[in-house]
């Protein structure tokens, strides 16, 4: 069977100040949230954009040390919700885990400096951002991937033989 452009995954980053919405406030209630809210013409574009099954980064904003935190799954594609005296749309997200370690933006910037198609560092104040495949491995790389990306992280003293770092 022929996949479909469709049919491919995309990765994304969504932007939040931790005072609106927060880590802990996403993983509360089953993780299942509404992403709303979003105001940008080219950000709103991409959310439009957004599949089934999506991954996206969930990234702390507008503190100290910007950094991502987390990963949630889209779980429901572009809707019209006029809820909240907000007229435009919104996407449903699931937590799918939190970061092993998490990787702040200075970090990303040390590591995928060659990367000019990383939008995260053309256009800082977009909200939601597409990420280039190599990138998203290059992330979860730096962060030991997250809780529920099927990676057994074991616990090192019951190995024999393993070298330590």
């Amino acid at each position: 069977m022929v996949k479909s452009k469709r049919d491919e995954k995309q990765y994304w980053l969504l932007k939040t100040e931790p005072g609106e919405w927060s880590w802990d406030d996403q993983a509360s209630n089953g993780g299942l949230s509404k992403w709303d809210g979003v105001k940008n013409h080219q950000a709103l574009k991409h959310l439009k954009s957004f599949r089934l099954n999506d991954l996206c980064f969930f990234y702390h904003s507008g503190i100290k040390s910007p950094r991502i935190v987390g990963v949630v799954t889209v779980v429901r594609e572009w809707y019209e919700d006029d809820d909240d005296d907000t007229v435009g749309g919104a996407v449903d997200v699931q937590a799918v885990g939190e970061m092993r370690r998490t990787v702040d933006l200075k970090e990303m910037k040390g590591e995928l400096k060659s990367c000019t198609e990383f939008r995260l560092f053309r256009q800082p104040r977009l909200s939601v951002v597409p990420v280039p495949e190599g990138v998203w491995e290059k992330i979860c790389e730096l962060g030991n991937g997250y809780d529920g990306d099927g990676v057994c992280v074991c616990d090192d003293d019951d190995d024999e033989g393993d070298e330590e770092v």
